[in-house]
């Protein structure tokens, strides 16, 4: 515990050196809280823009950061010296990912205040969003776990982080789109959260995200392997 928790400090004091990742964790939130005040379409649904940026948010910040900071410190041989100074492999990943996901759960914080929504409904919001994040958190830490440089880690997260935060927005516009994105999680997050006021989720709506959960973790341990961290 004492390791996970240097380990979250750490990269806690990083975050504020290292603007690339920063601006990851502020500009959605910024970006929704300008939209929604600023624009208003007649017709246009309620929180229109707190659910699509809310879901991009999810796509984007966690998978993005948490796959670069992997592979930065595996590129600097941070990684090595951790894991000889005698921290545990688990410890250093749930310190790097319960950094990201506490930092990504506060953006996510800024998202709702700018809805309307009641108190329960803010919670509900909450808990999809953790949820969402969970899982980019899953992918981001396979990327950088398989990736040897930054650079690699980026080449490969930008085409995936367009796919996750994109067609979610597109599938709203075609129909053809929309049955291939519901087998992604991030269409399931905007689906529950675009019905937040009335949510019940179906048994579809939890296969799917739990799927997605089951394939990334799998995924993750091959490439937590792979990269010797065991």
């Amino acid at each position: 515990m004492n390791n996970t928790v240097a380990i979250f400090k750490k990269q806690l004091k990083d975050t504020f050196k290292n603007k690339t990742v920063l601006i990851q964790f502020i500009m959605f939130p910024v970006l929704t809280l300008i939209m929604n005040q600023v624009i208003s379409i007649e017709g246009m649904p309620e929180n229109f823009f707190v659910n699509l940026f809310a879901t991009m948010y999810i796509g984007m910040a966690p998978l993005t950061s948490i796959a670069a900071i992997i592979a930065e410190e595996k590129e600097k041989n941070t990684l090595r010296i951790l894991l000889m100074s005698n921290v545990k492999p688990y410890e250093y990943l749930f310190g790097i990912g319960g950094y990201i996901w506490f930092i990504c759960m506060l953006g996510s914080g800024a998202i709702c205040i700018a809805g309307k929504y009641t108190l329960q409904e803010r919670f509900t919001f909450m808990v999809v969003m953790a949820i969402g994040i969970l899982v980019s958190l899953l992918i981001g830490a396979a990327i950088g776990s398989l990736s040897s440089t930054q650079m690699m880690a980026t080449s490969i997260t930008i085409p995936i982080m367009m796919v996750l935060s994109f067609m979610p927005m597109f599938s709203m516009f075609n129909d053809t789109i929309a049955k291939v994105a519901k087998f992604i999680y991030s269409e399931q997050i905007r689906i529950m959260l675009s019905h937040i006021t009335t949510l019940q989720p179906g048994l579809s709506n939890i296969c799917i995200i739990m799927a997605n959960i089951l394939l990334f973790a799998v995924i993750f341990t091959i490439a937590y392997k792979r990269c010797s961290l065991e």
